[in-house]
């Protein structure tokens, strides 16, 4: 039915790639492409001979427009997955709208040069204006609205758990559960142990970014900043137990708080152990966090990223790692003129996860979430033209979608609520 050119073949994206050789219907033909070709090639040489979906690779710099507009030239894919770096949405989104191809990605975009001055600039005047100060923000991608609108062309940000199914969860409470959203709680447990004193599950140097930044929330129409990691609270999940979590910033917020009328506050909840926290802690306090360059031994490093070669490779946890995630939605509202609760989340165990993909759940659900939002553009289902986070379409397919591709939800209405 379709050819896709898939950007990125790290942890996230081999899940993806997995989940688009399950579907070949749709996917009939895939090109991995990446600044490390032999990734893509080991890859491809895996899931050869266990799916109808052909398969080639390319070796491609996204951080550079000429070669990404030259592979989409010569690949022709009807669709371009950005499942690599968030620093490198916007070269591929230029690449798209030059080839007149469809985009989509996972993550919204962040700058990896904090220094740039013109970013810097940027910066600033949006901490003063928005009120928060994290580094990633959907302004950039917002801005290509009307370029996509007037090439015909669609794109789709942040298809993966959170950001992605998070907001389908919210467009459906939306459609079905309520007349009025006044309240939405997102959480995002992970109840696995990968055995190690200390480990990031996804990119460190992004992971570490997020985690270590000013908490914000969206409460009666502006955002409210607060300390990293200040605002705690204890949650009984189910099929993981009871976990501490903290208020972080995160992404989606931006979009709902635009979205979902009449939304009074949003926040987002993320489970961490004491360990983690301990060693973020002493990490952050001897500088290993930081961001900006410094000379040693005769050559410049950024210390964060010298730490993220330092750490386990994310893609190496999934033997190791035992437990279930549970990322959900907790809602607030009315219908039919009464007040109502529900809660719409999905367990995922980790170990289930790498059986069927090789990989552990905190790979398996973003990867799966960005094979079905690019179903949802490839089979029509979804399809305008500009720039449009998830909740923006109709959720349903992709609700349906979630249940048949290996991300159940469920829906309690009567959930505990977060105080």
């Amino acid at each position: 039915m379709a050819k896709v050119l898939i950007i990125g073949c790290g942890g996230v994206a081999s899940v993806a790639i997995h989940k688009c050789c399950q579907n070949s219907e749709v996917f009939e033909e895939i090109c991995i492409a990446s600044r490390t070709k032999s990734k893509c090639d080991a890859l491809r040489e895996k899931l050869e001979g266990t799916t109808k979906t052909k398969i080639t690779t390319r070796q491609v710099d996204a951080d550079k427009v000429d070669e990404l507009i030259a592979l989409i030239n010569d690949v022709k894919p009807d669709l371009v997955m950005n499942i690599a770096l968030p620093y490198q949405d916007l070269t591929i989104m230029d690449a798209c709208l030059a080839c007149g191809v469809n985009y989509m990605d996972t993550a919204n975009y962040e700058p990896e040069d904090l220094n740039d001055p013109e970013w810097r600039a940027r910066y600033e005047k949006r901490c003063e204006e928005a009120g928060f100060s994290a580094y990633f923000d959907y302004s950039y991608q917002w801005d290509y609205r009307e370029k996509f609108e007037k090439a015909g062309l669609t794109a789709l940000l942040g298809s993966g758990f959170d950001p992605g199914v998070t907001q389908a969860y919210c467009a459906y409470a939306q459609k079905h559960l309520f007349d009025q959203i006044d309240t939405i709680d997102i959480l995002d447990c992970n109840g696995g142990d990968h055995g190690y004193p200390f480990a990031t599950n996804f990119n460190p140097e992004i992971n570490l970014r997020e985690v270590s930044a000013p908490g914000s929330y969206w409460e009666d129409g502006h955002w409210v900043e607060i300390p990293a990691m200040s605002i705690k609270r204890e949650y009984d999940f189910d099929q993981v137990g009871h976990k501490d979590m903290y208020l972080l910033h995160h992404e989606e917020i931006e979009s709902l708080a635009q979205t979902i009328p009449g939304v009074k506050r949003i926040r987002f909840f993320m489970t961490f152990g004491q360990s983690y926290l301990t060693h973020m802690k002493c990490l952050e306090n001897v500088g290993m966090l930081s961001t900006e360059p410094m000379m040693f031994e005769g050559h410049e490093i950024v210390p964060i990223q010298f730490l993220k070669a330092l750490l386990p490779d994310p893609a190496t946890l999934g033997p190791r790692t035992v437990g279930k995630t549970n990322i959900g939605c907790i809602f607030t509202g009315k219908k039919d003129g009464k007040e109502k609760t529900a809660y719409i989340y999905n367990v995922c165990d980790h170990q289930e996860c790498y059986k069927e993909v090789g990989s552990q759940a905190i790979s398996y659900t973003t990867g799966v979430p960005a094979m079905i939002g690019a179903m949802m553009l490839l089979t029509g289902k979804w399809n305008k033209p500009g720039v449009y986070t998830v909740e923006e379409f109709d959720p349903d397919p992709y609700m349906e979608a979630l249940n048949k591709w290996g991300l159940p939800w469920q829906i309690n209405d009567n959930p505990v609520l977060v105080d």
